[in-house]
Parts: structure tokens; C-alpha cells; sequence
């Protein structure tokens, strides 16, 4: 649907108005379908196993993508991210399947962009597309040798490739914004906003970018070793839509990164975690109710402009939200003074 307004206005403009709800995990709902493995390698024709390889649907089972999509919509979801969680050629070359690396993001770009402007244009709400870009299974930070501290497997100019080959791709099926999300390694997250200028400045467009950290303790670091505060200074020259966590743990153990990030962050803060810690079976009990009360507590305390889940997440969880948030003021932008503010492992702010 066309508007006279960027996306990234339009976004700013609604969230003014309310705290707005991105969607839920994607791989839960795809496992409620029991595809086997004929159904995700299709006629492709490619030499290794493909189940488990979500991503690929977009090409052997589209109906499944534009289902959960439009079940997202349903449940009140303002944006949609892609199914493109692993479309790089790094993670697809587990399956054999980098060569359709490119295929991959416009096929789930565009069936995700068509689903979301025909809800747009049956109500009037505009509906968000986030190009949806994962972390990958390597990391720029640590060596996977313990015996070669110096070691790595990708550096950082192959990553920003990488990274550039799907974001490219993401824009030409037509995302709002690019989702750098799951963010285990720093210093993977800067390849990747790199990899967004530059698609932007090739293209002569502007590629808004959202942010998305993930935590690997309790403590509240990511694998890189940084703290909330550390990766917001780290990142913030960006100039992001968006910055917040995902998955990491349920949402009683994010309350208090939570409220940390928001009171520094001069953007819009998105939160969407985890349904509660999976069981021993790897599953998730955390009920729809249960998880909107949690993250209706941040709603009434200010602190999120865009809720949304990760694992273990569906649309109900999303439904229930929407219903713990209704009438909830969003996030009033926190005005900082002017101060140094850098990162090691943890912040440092310079005194006025």
C-alpha cells in the first residue's frame, strides 16, 4: 500500500500514539505443520537433507509462510519480520544451499510484504515489514580454538558480504526495515550495520535498521562479554529505529535490562522475549496470559514502544498481549545530556 509518508515516519508516528506489537517466533508455528523432509527439499534438487531448514519454505511450501504470517496479523502484530532468520550464504551452507541465498529473501520478503499490505489496505493501519537478519553460527569476537585465541573462522569484511548479499536481496522483495536481531557478538551486529549503509548508499535509499541484542547470562552480557549499557554505546552512531532484546530468557528475567535499556536508549526501545525458559524437553509452558501479564508490566511502566515474542512465542501469545497493552501510553524518548559515552565491556560515560 502506498503512502505519503517513509517507513520510517510512519513507524515514528504510530509509535507515538501506542505501543505497537511486532510478531512472534516463527519456528514454533512451523512445527505445528510436521513437514517431513519432502516437504521442505520440494523439486529443488539439492544434495543434503533440508528439513529443519526453515527458511527454504518460502520456495517448497509458501502456503505454510503466508499461513503464520496472516496468523500474526490476525493476533494484532503492527510488524511482520521475514522468515530469513538464516538466509545467509554461512548459515544455508550447512544445507547445501547457498547458491539460493538470494532466492531465499525475496521469495519471504515479498510474500511477507504482499500479506502486510493487504491487511493495511483492508483497515487502513499500516502494517511493517522487517527484513529479518541473524547472527549466524560465527562469531568476529572469539576463536573456536581454544588452542588459537587469534583465530577465526570469517573476518569482518567476509561477514559485511555476507550480510550484504541478504540485505540486498531483502530490500529488493520490498522490507520496510532491516532487523539485526539475536545479537551474540558485537562485533557480528557492526558488520552488519555496515553491510545496511552500504546496500543503503549503493541503492540511494533509506534502510532504516533495528537492533536487537540477546543475552547469555544472568548477568545481563552477551557472548561478546558486553553489558546492556556497553552495547548501546557501542552501536548507538547507528542511529537505529530501534534497539532492544530478544530471546535471551523470559521476561521476568529481562526486567531489569529491560528498564536499564530504556532509560538510556534515544530511540525506540523493542523488547520481544522468549516464552518463559524451556523445559527439560526443550519446550516452552509459558501460557499466552501469563507472558502478556509479564510484559504488560514494562507497558505500564513506561519503558517499551514495541512488544513482541521469541521462542516458544505464538500468535496467541500475541493476541494476549495486545489486550494486557490496550490504552498503556508508549515510551516517552529519554532526553540525555551531552556527554562522552563509550564502551569497553562496559560503559563508561565521561564526566560533564
Amino acid at each position: 500500500m502506498s503512502s505519503p509518508l517513509s517507513a520510517r515516519q510512519a513507524l515514528m508516528d504510530a509509535a507515538q500514539q501506542r505501543i505497537l506489537l511486532t510478531d512472534g517466533a516463527w519456528g514454533t508455528q512451523i512445527q505445528t505443520y510436521a513437514l517431513g523432509e519432502a516437504d521442505y527439499a520440494g523439486d529443488l534438487g539439492l544434495p543434503r537433507d533440508q528439513k529443519g531448514n526453515n527458511d527454504i519454505l518460502a520456495l517448497t511450501k509458501p502456503l505454510v509462510i503466508e499461513k503464520i504470517a496472516r496468523a500474526y496479523l490476525d493476533a494484532g502484530s503492527d510488524i511482520i519480520s521475514t522468515n530469513t532468520f538464516s538466509s545467509t550464504s554461512i548459515s544455508q551452507a550447512d544445507y547445501g544451499a547457498e547458491a539460493l541465498v538470494r532466492d531465499l529473501n525475496i521469495a519471504n520478503a515479498r510474500i511477507t510484504r504482499r500479506v502486510a499490505d493487504e491487511y493495511s489496505a483492508r483497515d487502513g493501519r499500516r502494517r511493517f515489514v522487517a527484513g529479518a537478519v541473524g547472527p549466524t553460527n560465527k562469531t568476529l569476537s572469539l576463536s573456536p580454538d581454544v588452542n588459537d585465541p587469534g583465530y577465526r573462522e570469517v573476518d569482518f569484511d567476509q561477514l559485511k558480504a555476507v550480510y550484504a548479499q541478504q540485505i540486498d536481496a531483502l530490500v529488493e522483495g520490498g522490507v520496510d526495515f532491516i532487523l539485526i536481531e539475536t545479537i551474540f557478538d558485537t562485533l557480528n551486529a557492526k558488520a552488519g550495520i555496515f553491510a545496511v549503509l552500504d546496500v543503503a548508499t549503493t541503492r540511494g535509499i533509506d534502510l532504516p535498521i533495528m537492533l536487537s541484542m540477546t543475552l547469555t547470562d544472568l548477568s545481563g552480557r552477551n557472548l561478546s562479554g558486553h553489558s546492556v549499557e556497553a552495547f548501546w554505546y557501542a552501536v548507538r552512531h547507528a542511529k537505529p529505529l530501534t534497539v532492544g532484546l530478544n530471546c535471551s530468557f523470559g521476561a521476568t528475567q529481562l526486567r531489569p535490562h529491560v528498564r536499564s535499556l530504556s532509560a538510556i536508549a534515544d530511540c525506540l526501545l523493542m523488547v520481544y522475549p522468549n516464552a518463559g525458559l524451556p523445559n527439560e524437553l526443550g519446550e516452552y509452558d509459558e501460557l499466552p496470559a501469563e507472558t502478556a501479564a509479564l510484559v504488560g508490566e514494562w507497558a505500564t511502566a513506561g519503558q517499551v514502544n514495541i512488544l513482541g515474542g521469541c521462542c516458544g512465542s505464538t500468535p496467541a501469545h500475541i493476541a494476549a498481549m495486545r489486550d494486557a497493552i490496550a490504552g498503556c501510553a508508549p515510551r516517552l524518548l529519554p532526553t540525555l545530556d551531552a556527554r562522552t559515552r563509550l564502551a569497553g565491556l562496559d560503559p563508561f560515560v565521561m564526566a560533564a
